[in-house]
């Protein structure tokens, strides 16, 4: 299928300046319609749309199931775990959100573009929808730095931390301001008029985000401060964590990501053979795998382990360091 490179300065969270590969239409598929993810029970169908997880009781998911939380990089949308969450779910629960100012979500009034108030919003709204269910947050790129600033207020309700392409913690000057520059660029320039036509359906999210809420947080992901805040964040961590580097991966290459993860003491490396940016879309089978062992090894699945299938064996443990 054709690929479409969008040349955008794209990784907010990272070290260098990469480029965000959009697929055509059926391979990404990021669309504008809300897509936070209805939680369906164990062995159900693809799920539809919904307001957000509150319905796991209903659904017959066992309490001590932690809700996997996946959490979308800068200008994308829920939909991008779509793939991968029709993986995950004959095992556990999953919920795929709009993070406030793209895809679906209007960001709230009184909510300010920072990763501080990203993380602090997804504690709260956490807590609204599931109370004290335990959960394992899931992160890529941009998405990796929410969840970073989300775990301290989550405190014993978190019981796990997943990082995909989610790195970095030193300061470029250089690098970041071209980032920013690029950014703003792609921004101000965005042909946002033609989101409503159905060929743009794989373009839509970038082209329908919310420019503040997008400049804002690649402003604050880039400066020294937020940068050096997030070694520390990633120290302070009390619960065990994955971090998954793709080999090909041009935007957060995997040095980035073994940085970043050599602060927690609690951590797991791997890297996935022949991914880029976006695996979850590239492999979503052998990424499902790959944290599935994880959970299993870490004993956060409880139960739920027993219905795992037969795990992919290019991801078994101890094969893949990075």
């Amino acid at each position: 299928m054709h690929q479409a490179t969008q040349s955008v300065e794209s990784d907010a969270a990272g070290l260098r300046c990469g480029r965000v590969e959009i697929a055509a239409a059926g391979t990404l598929g990021i669309a504008s319609t809300p897509t936070t993810q209805s939680l369906s029970g164990p062995g159900a169908a693809a799920p539809g749309p919904e307001a957000g997880p509150a319905g796991l009781a209903a659904e017959g998911w066992d309490p001590a199931v932690p809700l996997l939380v996946a959490l979308h990089g800068w200008l994308l949308s829920g939909r991008l775990w779509d793939p991968l969450r029709r993986e995950l779910e004959p095992v556990l629960p999953c919920w795929c959100p709009d993070l406030p100012g793209f895809g679906g979500r209007p960001r709230p009034k009184g909510l300010q573009p920072s990763l501080a108030s990203y993380g602090r919003w997804l504690a709260d709204e956490l807590r609204a929808q599931v109370g004290e269910r335990p959960v394992v947050l899931l992160g890529h790129s941009l998405g990796g730095s929410v969840a970073l600033h989300a775990a301290p207020h989550l405190g014993s309700q978190l019981r796990g931390l997943v990082q995909v392409a989610a790195g970095g913690g030193v300061y470029q000057p250089r690098p970041f301001a071209r980032l920013r520059q690029g950014g703003s660029a792609f921004l101000a320039l965005r042909p946002a008029w033609l989101a409503p036509l159905p060929v743009m359906a794989p373009w839509r999210s970038p082209l329908l985000a919310e420019a503040r809420a997008a400049r804002g947080l690649l402003a604050c992901s880039t400066n020294r401060g937020a940068v050096g805040q997030l070694p520390r964040l990633t120290a302070s961590l009390g619960v065990p964590s994955l971090w998954i580097a793709g080999s090909r991966d041009g935007v957060m290459e995997p040095r980035y990501v073994r940085h970043l993860a050599g602060y927690s003491r609690l951590h797991r490396l791997e890297l996935l053979e022949g991914a880029g940016h976006l695996p979850m879309r590239q492999m979503p089978g052998r990424l499902a795998a790959l944290i599935q062992t994880w959970l299993v090894e870490e004993g956060l699945l409880g139960g739920a382990g027993d219905r795992l299938g037969s795990l992919d064996p290019a991801v078994a443990p101890g094969a893949r360091a990075a």
